[in-house]
């Protein structure tokens, strides 16, 4: 009786353990213990991440603020090249821990995790100075005769066919640009933040922006996360925090003149 007591014991302690849900270890303590923090960036954004093709070292916003939380987590930064059409895919496969400065997007929200925000964007319409003429507003780029250019898997390449709806509107796949095209004179007119806009005018004489009477979606920018690493996700958003208060972030921002 004692040994059949022992066995139903054993059976129903072992049914426990399989009913009981295995936590999933989080990136936290996988870079903790490897000693290595993964950070997925395009390289194309300047100046958030710029990537020099000659070196494959990259500088910017970005990499000032991530290469603040390697040191704050006592691990090695290691920036891995990605695009923005696999973007998020490299999150959920697990290539890297987490990205650089990304706009919010219902999109992306589906399948990833999203950080406190730190900073914010605005939108605005460039063309180059023989075309400016032709502009006077949003309205006048949503014309059939107008090219608008846009980047595969970018926030703009939606933003741009839900805007422009009667333009001709073409996409480009990284490394290719939208303003690039733009540039060469394939397109007439592209889409960015202020951000971007801003770098481009100061490097491209040619480059203007539109005179609009706004911008338009105003979006803030965060770090995309895994979505279900709940643990990870608390530890980057109380870091966040924790460097606003100290002016952090603001610093770094008046350093890349944002």
């Amino acid at each position: 009786m004692k040994l059949m007591k022992n066995i139903a014991l054993a059976a129903g302690f072992a049914a426990s353990l399989l009913a009981t849900p295995v936590l999933a270890q989080s990136a936290l303590n996988d870079i903790l213990s490897g000693g290595v923090l993964k950070v997925g960036t395009t390289g194309d954004w300047n100046p958030m991440s710029v990537r020099d093709p000659a070196t494959n070292s990259f500088v910017g916003y970005d990499i000032d603020i991530m290469t603040e939380l390697a040191a704050d987590l006592g691990v090695t930064l290691e920036m891995v090249p990605t695009d923005w059409k696999t973007l998020v895919n490299g999150v959920v496969a697990g290539n890297y821990h987490m990205t650089g400065s990304a706009s919010i997007s219902p999109a992306r929200l589906k399948a990833a995790g999203y950080s406190h925000s730190y900073i914010e964007v605005q939108m605005f319409p460039f063309t180059t100075e023989d075309k400016l003429g032709n502009f006077d507003g949003w309205d006048s780029i949503n014309q059939d005769t107008v090219r608008v250019a846009t980047t595969l898997g970018t926030s703009f390449e939606a933003m741009v066919k839900e805007w422009f709806p009667d333009a001709d509107i073409t996409v480009v796949e990284a490394p290719a640009r939208g303003f690039q095209e733009v540039l060469s004179g394939r397109a007439d007119v592209f889409v960015t933040s202020n951000i971007e806009g801003a770098e481009l005018v100061a490097k491209f004489p040619n480059v203007r922006q539109i005179p609009v009477d706004a911008p338009r979606e105003p979006t803030p920018i965060a770090m995309l996360l895994p979505q279900g690493d709940q643990v990870w996700i608390n530890y980057i958003n109380s870091w966040i925090e924790l460097k606003k208060a100290q002016g952090f972030f603001e610093e770094t921002a008046a350093k890349w003149g944002l």
